[in-house]
């Protein structure tokens, strides 16, 4: 259903840093960063993924405020190994423990995920549905 995903930042090479590291165990990196020169503006958008596409998308500048209430989004990990480095790649990086990795049985049986608030107040998670 959806194509790409973005969201605002405060910090921009904060949080460039900080997803570089988060998501380097789901297999998903930078993939094109679009600079100040390329927008004529302030703005600056870097976007994640992997197979030189860019799925997830993090911005900043140009007015672009940063919401109060931050917003989920949940990356897919191919195993539960890759679900627990992520957790453990979130809180060496700063984020908070928003719940440690496990099956969440109230999804459906295989569901393992592990949950994180990002330096911007945003709701992330790893989640694996394969069972293992």
């Amino acid at each position: 259903m959806l194509d790409q995903i973005g969201i605002t930042v405060a910090d921009f090479d904060a949080s460039k840093a900080f997803y570089t590291r988060v998501l380097a165990p789901l297999g998903y990196g930078p993939v094109l960063e679009v600079t100040p020169e390329m927008t004529g503006s302030d703005a600056r958008h870097l976007g994640f993924g992997a197979g030189g596409k860019p799925d997830f998308w993090i911005g900043a500048g140009h007015g672009m405020p940063v919401t109060r209430d931050g917003v989920h989004v949940a990356f897919s990990a191919r195993t539960h190994a890759a679900v627990d480095a992520f957790h453990q790649a979130a809180l060496a990086a700063g984020a908070r423990d928003n719940g440690a990795p496990g099956i969440r049985a109230h999804y459906h049986p295989n569901y393992y995920g592990a949950f994180v608030i990002d330096l911007n107040g945003h709701n992330l998670e790893a989640v694996c549905h394969a069972p293992e």
